[in-house]
């Protein structure tokens, strides 16, 4: 049996590190468990994951940690794309083995120009060699990033030739005409578009999208959750205009390193603060500036103590 679809607000989750840039278990298995309490389901190995940093081992690892402690795979979406097919095969086999809802999937992201046959190609190698009823892929379109994009086209293409396994996508292109022209032609039929930050969670949700996916569901999640299950309310453009107030915040740094800084100083785990190279940590005179913006904004992380150390 498959697990339940995946709706709502997923976070890519950070990926805490220890002294000597290891991931850090504990931390991590804290953060999805608070995360998961606050109504966010857990895309790890996502971009402000650091994936594209961590070792196919590594994430392994730290997929079977969660297992291990007993969080929910119903509520996992790990990204399991990568440059290599092989790596992305293993690691959406495995994340499937043990029950994940789904799979975040990046295009193969190195090569540039590639065309759609090519792209085709390699997420209809991926099915093939996964094999398995339960795969839920989930497309993963970030072209300011990637400078690899999936097309209408492309979408249309394996969803006729993988209407099952092919499940959705998480537009992170920053352009709402493509989330919109989404919306039109693949929502209707069961495609679930959700959007890459929840600066657009409103709109999304009004043209029957799935939810978001977004990085500040890490550190904000109870407001993004709240506009999620309350979008029909009256005051729910008020409470757009708030979120993206403080998502604003964090945009205006390098956002890695400013959430783990918040969640540092929110917790007084110092450790939080790492990030591993080639990413640097913030100044502090941008730690000074990160703070005063979100009290100006109210911004606070409930039980933020459970994260701590």
């Amino acid at each position: 049996m498959s697990a339940p679809k995946l709706r709502g607000v997923l976070s890519p989750v950070l990926t805490p590190f220890d002294a000597d840039l290891s991931p850090s278990v504990p931390r991590f298995v804290r953060h999805c468990r608070w995360l998961l309490d606050q109504g966010v389901g857990l895309s790890v190995f996502g971009t402000n994951s650091e994936a594209n940093s961590l070792t196919l081992h590594e994430k392994r690892g730290l997929l079977d940690a969660l297992l291990a402690h007993g969080i929910p795979p119903d509520r996992l979406m790990p990204g399991t794309g990568a440059c290599a097919l092989g790596d992305t095969i293993e690691l959406t086999r495995h994340a499937v083995a043990a029950g994940c809802a789904g799979v975040l999937m990046l295009p193969p992201f190195f090569y540039k120009g590639i065309s759609d046959e090519g792209l085709f190609r390699s997420f209809a190698r991926v099915i093939d060699a996964v094999a398995d009823e339960r795969l839920r892929i989930y497309l993963y379109h970030i072209p300011p990033v990637s400078q690899v994009g999936i097309s209408l086209a492309l979408i249309e293409r394996l969803l006729k030739a993988y209407p099952r396994a092919v499940a959705g996508i998480k537009d992170s292109s920053g352009d709402w005409n493509n989330t919109a022209a989404l919306l039109r032609e693949f929502q209707p039929g069961g495609f679930d578009v959700f959007a890459g930050t929840e600066t657009v969670l409103l709109p999304t949700l009004r043209g029957g999208g799935a939810g978001c996916i977004t990085a500040t569901g890490n550190v904000n999640p109870a407001p993004i959750v709240h506009l999620y299950e309350h979008w029909r309310d009256a005051d729910a453009d008020d409470r757009q205009k708030a979120l993206n107030e403080t998502r604003a915040v964090f945009q205006a740094l390098p956002m890695i390193a400013a959430m783990k800084a918040t969640i540092a100083r929110q917790t007084g785990d110092v450790g939080w603060a790492a990030v591993r190279p080639p990413l640097v940590e913030i100044e502090p005179v941008q730690r000074a500036a990160l703070a005063a913006g979100l009290d100006a904004c109210g911004f606070h992380m409930p039980n933020a103590s459970a994260l701590a150390a």
